[in-house]
């Protein structure tokens, strides 16, 4: 039987082991107690001492450390990009410098190592203020805001190193832009490019999009504004200039190019580039691929071609985080409703559990072990009802102190 290795361990990684695992034998390194009590094998021995005929590598930061690179270098079939083309997640400076030269509509900006020319910038932008961490962050090194004085003192905290250590020593300055966000994932070969069913992910941690920034607290795919002619002008306008200086630089991106996009009344700009699936996103994204997502991702790290993976109905995946997520989450709550393979007890017809972080204690029962804990998702025909059972479906599992967003979807087309 064709064999996969899905490196990673949260919910991204149990949503790719899932579907793959539907024409495939799949290990994931390290997994978790969730993905293991769905029926996966999960292992911790290093990626590079497994064999498969197939790598995906989840997170951003093993991409950045060059694991893709070692891997390929012992002969394997990998997804994700060699360490220079992760670049482009890895430091948001180089992603701007590159998007210039490729010509990619984007965000005015700055980059900034010390705190006096930083507020000097800042100080000529108008709101909203946008200043993010240069380094990798979790998802949790931007901040949005109106406030000028709340901005210099971020600009303030991650030059010091004391919000994001060396990660933050660098900052990005940016104009804001106002629009509608959607996220739409690539899947390249090194020359081609197609497209993922377009998702809407939910950064902040409140309702209204209220709060701090977090790693995602739900998404939905597909969203139809973003389909058709939209993803037909950023295709034109942002990946095909990116995937031409790809090359020109010589660099071979056989991977996820998840393209973070505004939809402006000017057109579609980038707001940043990722270098692999991303989170929240991919659980809803899987739930509705139709199609050998074993073979697409094949032929994709083979660089033989980048073939269209069909989708069908809709899916919404809603969160569910620890109390104090995502500043400092608490750990360690038993988690009621999930049954022995780590699904629903009551079962939903459509509805699967990702889990992103959880452990299960000597009495075999799951708890919390992570800021992100569960990722609820439900397919159904249209986003009313998909998002109607994933509400179901949530509501069937409690924790102490658990934090879920009520109005994921509700709006759709808007974040």
């Amino acid at each position: 039987m064709k064999r996969a290795v899905v490196v990673g361990s949260g919910a991204r990684e149990h949503a790719l082991a899932w579907r793959l695992a539907a024409s495939a034998q799949v290990v994931v390194t390290p997994g978790n107690a969730g993905i293991a009590a769905h029926g996966i094998t999960c292992v911790p021995t290093p990626a590079t001492e497994l064999d498969a005929d197939l790598f995906v590598i989840g997170p951003e930061a093993p991409l950045v450390e060059g694991l893709a690179d070692r891997l390929r270098a012992q002969g394997k079939v990998v997804v994700g990009p060699g360490a220079d083309g992760a670049r482009l997640e890895g430091s948001k400076a180089f992603m701007k410098e590159f998007l210039t030269a490729a010509s990619v509509p984007t965000a005015a900006y700055g980059a900034f190592t010390e705190v006096e020319p930083a507020l000097a910038f800042l100080s000529t932008m108008t709101p909203p203020y946008v200043v993010k961490t240069d380094g990798l962050a979790a998802g949790k090194g931007v901040l949005v805001t109106d406030d000028l004085e709340a901005a210099a003192a971020d600009v303030r905290d991650k030059l010091s190193g004391a919000a994001f250590g060396d990660a933050g020593t660098t900052v990005v300055i940016e104009e804001g832009l106002l629009g509608v966000e959607c996220s739409l994932l690539y899947l390249c070969d090194g020359t081609n490019a197609t497209a993922l069913a377009p998702a809407q992910d939910f950064k902040r941690v409140g309702d209204g999009d209220a709060g701090a920034n977090t790693g995602g607290m739900g998404a939905y795919a597909p969203m139809d504004a973003a389909r058709g002619p939209v993803e037909a002008a950023v295709r034109t306008t942002i990946v095909e200039p990116t995937l031409a200086e790809l090359a020109r630089r010589g660099i071979d991106f056989r991977g996820v190019l998840y393209a973070g996009v505004m939809l402006t009344e000017s057109g579609p700009k980038l707001l940043e580039y990722n270098v692999r699936f991303g989170d929240p996103e991919t659980e809803a994204i899987m739930a509705v691929v139709d199609g050998d997502l074993f073979e697409c991702l094949g032929t994709i790290g083979r660089g033989a071609g980048a073939p269209d993976l069909a989708s069908a109905g809709y899916a919404v995946t809603v969160v569910l985080a620890s109390p104090g997520y995502p500043e400092r989450p608490r750990t360690g709550g038993v988690i009621e409703g999930l049954g022995e393979d780590g699904q629903l007890a009551s079962p939903l017809e459509g509805v699967v559990v990702f889990h992103a972080g959880t452990v299960r204690d000597d009495a075999g029962r799951f708890v919390t072990a992570g800021g992100r804990v569960l990722a609820v998702t439900a397919v159904a025909s249209s986003i009313d009802a998909a998002r109607a059972l994933a509400y179901e479906g949530c509501a069937r599992i409690t924790f102490e102190g658990m934090v879920m967003r009520t109005d994921i979807a509700a709006a759709v087309g808007h974040p």
